[in-house]
């Protein structure tokens, strides 16, 4: 079987080179969009540019696509417009690096060439056909001069380039596309996740879709990569969701150890994943269940059937993409971070859209939810850390961390709360954690909490973005909130300054409160409890930029908190050309 795939592979791979020619010098398509001043001469352009988030030179980006590691160099593609800071016709940049962190820019990887994605290419994985052949294969969505979205089909032009700078589209393309009979709406059709392969010897691959309000993972199959049949079933649905993109679906150990699976793994030692990205709302959810190969269904777990339950992030987090590492044994999560600021405000950087920091993703212990890390690549760009002592932080007081470079920074803190007489009553009405913090913020005095840290904050707290948690008390059990409240970020009154919130699953007398948050000028990512809960900010300050930002620990709860243990590092601008 696997020497017949192989031998399939490459006469496509083959045929597809003169097809790439023979496109190439029929049609150019002109890609639109708005002109952008995207120059590092422009002053505006390096105001709130990042320094270790990816992000291209200038212009609009947003989706990664196709992440996958090959012959050692980890490559990125994302949505890109290439002419301007709006969202226009994309094409996929790509970039390879060593080590996740550091970035080269290579040329565009996939641009109108064919009919099927004359309008476009939107965004898709990348599959690893088969340890034997060793092939990356790219399933993206095109969109035809009809904008019908349709399922599209690239190779690499050259195997033996570890760069891949060069991709040609199949002939046969599409592969995937809407007809009467499997009852797709060809506006509503995208986003292939990356393919499984079955003991059946056929391929899998979702694409996201929805029927009315019925979301939709809709499931093909396939002997050669190149034929597939639309399955008579979806992998998975759930009613009043709307249109799902970005759909992906892998395995995970179920044991708590953070190595990843391959997209094939299957069997009772792992669990399965299917996140999908709600265009409704623009949340990542995902939930955790398990997957019959005898059925080809997915089943979440008792507790999970509504896919909102569990997000990967609580903030601005979209259109993320997990791939799996083979050199680490890691499952690597990416994501599109959007803007916050106006267009008019983008026009003047002359970019918008970043990516987050690579995260680590695994199954939690208890089986109930996903754990996400910063990969310990970007630890590489730690440099003059900076320690405070143990000390008690009581209430109303505020301490400055002195001796870091606060706009540009990786910040670890923990702390003990050893009273709990003066803790909040917890009201069973109160099930929006977002809406609670925003009516809680930080300058609201509660029991216990709000403490944590202010981020970007600038002399005389005219601005800041507080990170930091509440605890109540509900019957006999505690309820942590973790908040990323933006109200006072900036004094640009064009910036969204939403606050973003969520419930934390942690016991705080036994395992304590800890903070991760990683600052790199107008993004702030923000880690719970070692990683169970996540919140993304895009912040714009006005006057808390570069040497003018500071950061703080702050209390302004009645009960005294002790800081157990605090770190934090100045980071080193990454290279991303």
């Amino acid at each position: 079987m696997y020497k017949r795939v192989i031998t399939l592979l490459f006469f496509f791979i083959f045929l597809s080179y003169g097809v790439f020619e023979l496109q190439a010098s029929h049609i150019i398509y002109n890609i639109q969009g708005t002109p952008s001043p995207a120059s590092p001469s422009n002053p505006y352009y390096q105001t709130y540019r990042t320094s270790y988030h990816f992000q291209p030179v200038g212009n609009f980006m947003n989706d990664p696509s196709g992440p996958m590691i090959y012959k050692g160099i980890y490559h990125l593609f994302y949505q890109y417009n290439p002419n301007g800071v709006t969202f226009g016709i994309p094409v996929w940049g790509h970039s390879t690096s060593t080590d996740l962190i550091n970035w080269t820019p290579q040329p565009i990887a996939i641009q109108p060439q064919m009919i099927s994605n004359a309008n476009g290419s939107f965004t898709g994985s990348t599959t690893i056909l088969l340890p034997q052949s060793y092939t990356p294969a790219i399933l993206f969505t095109g969109i035809t001069p009809q904008n019908e979205q349709v399922q599209d089909l690239a190779f690499p032009k050259n195997l033996l380039d570890p760069y891949l700078k060069d991709f040609v589209l199949v002939p046969q393309n599409p592969l995937m596309y809407s007809t009467p009979q499997n009852q797709i709406n060809a506006t509503s059709f995208r986003d292939p996740s990356t393919a499984w392969f079955m003991p059946d010897g056929k391929w899998r691959v979702i694409v996201g879709s929805k029927r009315d309000r019925l979301g939709l993972a809709l499931l093909f199959r396939s002997k050669d990569f190149i034929n597939w049949e639309f399955a008579d079933h979806p992998l998975y649905s759930y009613p009043n969701t709307g249109m799902w993109e970005c759909p992906d679906f892998f395995p995970v150990y179920v044991n708590g150890s953070p190595m990843g699976a391959d997209t094939s793994t299957f069997g009772p030692i792992v669990k399965h994943v299917l996140k999908v990205s709600l265009d409704d709302n623009k949340r990542d959810i995902y939930t955790i269940g398990t997957y019959d190969v005898i059925s080809d269904a997915y089943t979440p777990d008792s507790g999970f059937e509504n896919v909102s339950s569990l997000r990967y992030d609580y903030g601005k987090y979209y259109a993320s993409k997990t791939f799996f590492d083979d050199r680490t044994k890691r499952r690597i999560l990416l994501a599109w971070i959007n803007e916050s600021s106006s267009l008019d405000d983008d026009m003047k950087k002359g970019w918008a859209g970043i990516h987050a920091v690579p995260r680590t993703v695994w199954l939690d212990i208890s089986g109930k939810q996903l754990i996400q890390w910063p990969i310990m690549e970007i630890e590489s760009l730690r440099q003059n850390s900076v320690m405070l002592p143990t000390q008690t932080l009581k209430g109303g007081s505020l301490i400055e961390i002195y001796g870091v470079t606060a706009a540009q920074a990786d910040v670890q803190i923990s702390f003990r709360i050893d009273n709990y007489n003066s803790i909040e009553n917890f009201d069973r009405s109160w099930s929006d954690p977002q809406l609670l913090c925003s009516r809680k913020g930080a300058s609201v005095n509660g029991g216990i909490g709000p403490f944590g840290l202010l981020t970007l904050a600038s002399m005389g707290l005219d601005e800041y973005t507080a990170v930091f948690f509440r605890v109540f008390k509900d019957s006999n059990n505690l309820v942590v909130l973790m908040c990323s409240d933006q109200t006072r970020s900036s004094l640009n009154p064009t910036t969204d300054k939403t606050t973003y919130g969520t419930f934390v699953n942690v016991d705080p007398i036994r395992d304590g409160l800890f903070l991760r948050i990683l600052i790199d000028h107008s993004v702030i990512e923000s880690f719970g409890a070692k990683g169970k809960s996540v919140i993304t900010a895009r912040v714009y300050p006005t006057l808390a930029l570069d040497d003018k930002a500071h950061l703080y620990a702050f209390n302004n709860g009645t009960t005294s908190v002790v800081i157990t243990s605090s770190i934090a590092w100045s980071m080193k601008k990454a290279n991303i050309a």
